[in-house]
């Protein structure tokens, strides 16, 4: 069961983030970022490492590799929600960044402790 969970999270999270590689307003626009080449490079940057790491979770064997992947992509997620919460200035922009990076990680970090 939980492997069947951290690998639909892979799949969703690779999803996304190969997304966001092409568009990376899906993350600017609702983050409240400028529309900038710097705002795109760091969104593209964040796309590439989950798109990584869900890849990560998609593949990886049952047991300490998928483990491992997971625990990475829950400390990815709340070294986001820590980073996204101290610059965005918009309070609102800010809790639900802060929310969704959170719920990640914790969904992530769940998983892996049950896989």
């Amino acid at each position: 069961m939980t492997v069947t969970a951290a690998r639909l999270l892979g799949a969703v999270t690779a999803a996304y983030s190969a997304a966001l590689l092409v568009k990376p307003e899906l993350l600017a626009k609702p983050a409240g970022l400028p529309a900038s080449s710097a705002t795109d490079v760091l969104i593209r940057s964040i796309g590439g490492r989950d798109t990584a790491l869900g890849l990560g979770m998609l593949f990886a064997r049952p047991g300490p590799a998928l483990r491992s992947v997971l625990w990475a992509r829950t400390a990815a997620d709340l070294t986001d929600a820590v980073a996204f919460g101290a610059t965005l200035t918009d309070r609102n922009r800010r809790l639900k960044v802060v929310a969704v990076a959170t719920t990640w990680a914790v969904l992530c970090g769940v998983t892996a402790a049950l896989t």
